[in-house]
């Protein structure tokens, strides 16, 4: 027997996540469609997840390969990359644990040991949603601030003007305007659905209409 398949250890990768507790049926539907690219990789033995309870936030996820290598090919694959950042903005990563061996299923390790998790950083928006979410910002303080000056400092040079006016909507636009409309159109920014407005319910009993008498 060679040394190479004497070395070969199945690795099983275990990997807690978070998630809206209104958003199961997206979270099941996500974690299949990651075990459906893994197992057209050459070294996978099997995948599965449990909700750690009804309504809870937390998911626990196994997926197993042959040894270390395969598991590499996986992890490193454009497939699983493209599969986590279509998560983003409903997955958060906590943890990631790796045992080799059988006992990476049900026995103590032979090997044991856990990976941080980085957080997976936010894909920017177009650039082009960025550049009008900018412009409905900027356009109507530069606006506004065109109008107040031409009003009350008519007789001050351009030039102090329009420093004066810099001076003003820079920092409105940085602290306040901006964190503001970006907030507002985050779903829109990142393609997500729009948020529904909540409604407030009535509790008012349902009468008869005015004027109606028997």
């Amino acid at each position: 027997m060679s040394t190479s398949m004497t070395e070969a250890v199945p690795v099983t990768v275990a990997i807690a996540r978070r998630a809206d507790p209104a958003r199961a049926s997206e979270m099941v539907a996500w974690m299949r469609a990651g075990t459906a690219l893994a197992e057209a990789f050459p070294g996978f033995l099997g995948a599965g997840w449990v909700q750690s309870g009804p309504g809870s936030p937390e998911w626990h996820m196994l997926y197993r390969f042959a040894d270390a290598e395969t598991l590499h090919r996986w992890e490193e694959s454009p497939q699983r990359h493209w599969w986590l950042s279509s998560a983003q903005g409903i997955v958060e990563h906590t943890r990631v644990e790796r045992r080799t061996g059988i006992e990476g299923w049900f026995d103590p390790p032979m090997e044991h040991w856990v990976d941080p998790v980085e957080p997976i950083p936010p894909a920017s928006p177009p650039r082009w949603k960025q550049a009008v979410t900018i412009w409905l910002a900027f356009f109507p303080l530069s606006l506004t601030a065109t109008l107040l000056t031409s009003r009350f400092l008519a007789d001050v040079p351009l030039a102090a003007r329009v420093l004066l006016m810099t001076l003003c909507l820079t920092p409105l636009m940085t602290y306040l305007v901006l964190p503001r409309i970006t907030r507002a159109l985050h779903w829109w920014l990142h393609g997500e659905p729009r948020p529904t407005p909540r409604r407030r319910s009535s509790n008012r009993p349902a009468g008869r209409p005015g004027g109606m008498h028997e």
